[in-house]
């Protein structure tokens, strides 16, 4: 039995002594740690925020008819260039039959009125010749008969209204429908045959056209809360819209909200901005974008990759290399900061080298 026992002893004493032995002789050929170096370089730092939002004319109007009815005629389309009092459409006017009825209503009566006028001012017309009455009371009767003249024309041309939407004292018809602005046509619409409901002090009615000047186009977008107070007018922005690639539009910020508003849980400040356009630029209404705004920047200026600073007691150092894989503590001081690389302002040459600790390779 001892010798049993004897015999396992030196089998895992012999296997422990050769794992060893392996394990020593790799260590001992493993080849030394040669961590990487880079130099401070010289470049451009922005730092920047980012607003969302969409590009819009600055001024867009919706063109509506003042007379309820059916479309009859559309003399343009979408996209085309319009000028101001330029003839979009025609509608054709379905009479409201109690309108129409007063006003047939209204010149009967007028009429009635003006006859008994005429009658009245040829008697007393008779009787001023023959020196009966005096000029006065000719003059009144006079007057009078102008005045029940003027309501009859009056009436004659309210029927005409009700019926046709024009009359003969108006030089234009209240059934055509003109622009307002010069500019282009976003949309329109409506198509011929569709009804449409007049605007007025109870309704907005039915837009016939929407028109914008697409020569002053501004961004609108919203900011966080975070980063609102480091906003200020006439910052410059750079605008990148998703439909248009390789291609950055200048802004100018002119509008920052002074009140917020609560959206998806956190608060968001409405911001508007001037694009800066070149007179071949065309952009289209609509277009989402991001503006990128420039909170400051730096040119020229010597620089790190922010993710070589290492930090003690709140105070910023790296580890320059002072011999070939020997290395130094130094702190140095930082400036401006786009993320990614931070400007070195003291502590620190062009011709000197930093450890990269998350780089390191293994080199024979």
């Amino acid at each position: 039995m001892k010798k049993v026992f004897l015999g396992l002893f030196i089998v895992v004493f012999l296997g422990l002594s050769g794992w060893l032995g392996y394990y020593f002789y790799k260590k001992s050929n493993t080849d030394p740690v040669v961590y990487k170096t880079e130099a401070p370089f010289e470049t451009e730092i922005v730092k920047k925020t980012v607003a969302t939002g969409s590009i819009v004319p600055r001024k867009e109007v919706q063109v509506k008819s003042v007379v309820s009815g059916v479309v009859e005629e559309l003399y343009v389309e979408a996209g085309e260039v319009v000028k101001q009092g330029q003839l979009l459409a025609r509608i054709k006017i379905v009479p409201n039959m109690v309108s129409v009825n007063n006003a047939e209503t209204q010149l009967q009566t007028a009429k009635l009125n003006f006859d008994e006028a005429k009658r009245e001012l040829a008697r007393y017309e008779q009787l001023y010749e023959q020196k009966v009455v005096p000029e006065q009371e000719f003059r009144k009767y006079k007057a009078d008969y102008n005045l029940k003249k003027e309501a009859m024309q009056a009436a004659e041309s309210n029927l005409q209204l009700v019926r046709e939407g024009t009359s003969r004292k108006r030089s234009q018809s209240s059934n055509l429908v003109y622009s307002t602005i010069d500019g282009m046509l976003l949309d329109v619409p409506v198509k011929v045959g569709t009804s449409i409901i007049e605007r007025n002090n109870f309704n907005e009615g039915t837009t016939i056209a929407t028109v914008a000047d697409m020569r002053s186009l501004i961004f609108e977008g919203k900011i966080d809360e975070s980063e609102v107070g480091k906003l200020k007018e006439n910052m410059d922005l750079l605008l990148t819209i998703g439909a248009i690639e390789n291609r950055v539009f200048n802004a100018k910020l002119e509008y920052i909200a002074p009140k917020g508003i609560l959206e998806e849980g956190s608060i968001k400040f409405p911001i508007r901005a001037q694009v800066l356009l070149n007179e071949k630029d065309f952009i289209r209404a609509g277009y989402s974008a991001n503006a990128d705004i420039v909170l400051d920047k730096r040119d020229k200026v010597l620089a790190i990759k922010e993710s070589m600073l290492k930090f003690e007691k709140d105070e910023p150092y790296v580890e320059v290399e002072t011999a070939p894989q020997v290395f130094e503590k130094r702190v140095i001081k930082t400036g401006l900061s786009d993320g990614i690389n931070i400007e070195v302002v003291s502590g620190l040459s062009k011709k000197e080298k930093i450890k990269v600790t998350d780089a390191s390779i293994a080199t024979i």
